[in-house]
């Protein structure tokens, strides 16, 4: 399904490559194996919800597309470029092309709001005046969110709140890509909905394209044209691909892997009976240990 669905949408695309793409990436730390050979395409205007387990290497998947991690295998590519290539002075003028929204919005505390939101221009070097203040005005505007906030700082202001200057700073030079590591966590129901719109309309109104790392079933379904199922290494069969579901949301009730209906059902299944299994083993082991010193006494 995964190969026949990036080149449908692709080709849906008008037939235009990727704006963003990874071929046989892979992702290792020493011995652990994060990622191994996932390749996917992403066109223009697309977004997508990346979902699995913890641990499955969701977000190591995300700050590799923007360059925050460098892959030990394979290509990245944005709008045709292996950004992995780039020496560092290009990198820093590819990424003004890029957006971050941190999982836990990542401001700097001795910054006010305006300073923070004006950030990205002053680390690409854009001149500040009466145009910077009326563009922050406008996206304060846009994320919903008074211009009385602006000489304040993020510890007096509320989750969502923070949440929403993340988005607001991450828009601030009108980005190509944006990308979202858990943009809800942490937020009661309705506040969480309030960043899904948030995440529709600001795709609607710039035609962005957009990769949102999630736990948030709700808000995969709410937000995504497209969702990828990620699943850790450590757990695959062997041969098995890492990425057990790349479809549309209204796909994912029909699947037939029983991994992606636990997840999206959030349902423990055999997982619950593994995490059982390994601690039983490790008490066994421990207490082995603990007999051959008693004998060894």
């Amino acid at each position: 399904m995964t190969e026949n669905y990036i080149d449908a949408i692709v080709g849906h695309a008008g037939g235009s490559r990727a704006l963003i793409e990874t071929r046989e990436v892979s992702l290792q730390f020493g011995k652990q194996t994060i990622l191994r050979n996932i390749s996917i395409a992403i066109p223009k205007g697309q977004t997508v919800a990346i979902i699995g387990e913890s641990g499955c290497g969701k977000t190591m998947l995300l700050k590799s597309l923007v360059g925050l991690v460098r892959p030990t295998g394979g290509q990245v590519l944005f709008d045709g470029v292996d950004i992995h290539s780039l020496n560092e002075v290009s990198m820093t003028a590819l990424r003004k092309r890029f957006g971050f929204v941190f999982q836990n919005a990542a401001l700097f505390d001795s910054m006010t709001i305006e300073q923070n939101i004006a950030f990205p221009m002053r680390q690409h070097g854009v001149p500040s005046g009466k145009s910077e203040s009326k563009h922050i005005l406008q996206r304060l505007q846009e994320v919903g969110l008074p211009s009385n906030v602006l000489n304040k700082r993020p510890s007096q202001l509320s989750g969502g709140m923070r949440k929403r200057v993340g988005l607001a700073r991450a828009l601030i030079l009108e980005p190509d890509l944006l990308l979202y590591d858990e943009p809800t966590t942490g937020l009661d129901p309705i506040m969480s909905d309030v960043i899904n719109e948030l995440i529709v309309r600001t795709q609607k109104k710039y035609d962005v394209t957009s990769v949102v790392v999630t736990h948030d079933m709700h808000s995969a379904r709410k937000i995504a044209d497209r969702i990828i199922m990620l699943y850790p290494f450590s757990r695959l069969k062997p041969g098995e691909s890492q990425v057990l579901f790349d479809g549309p949301p209204e796909k994912l009730d029909s699947t037939q892997d029983r991994r992606v209906k636990q997840f999206v059902q959030g349902e423990a299944g055999e997982r619950l009976m593994e995490m059982l299994a390994t601690q039983r083993h490790g008490d066994q082991d421990s207490l082995d240990l603990h007999s051959r010193k008693v004998l060894e006494e």
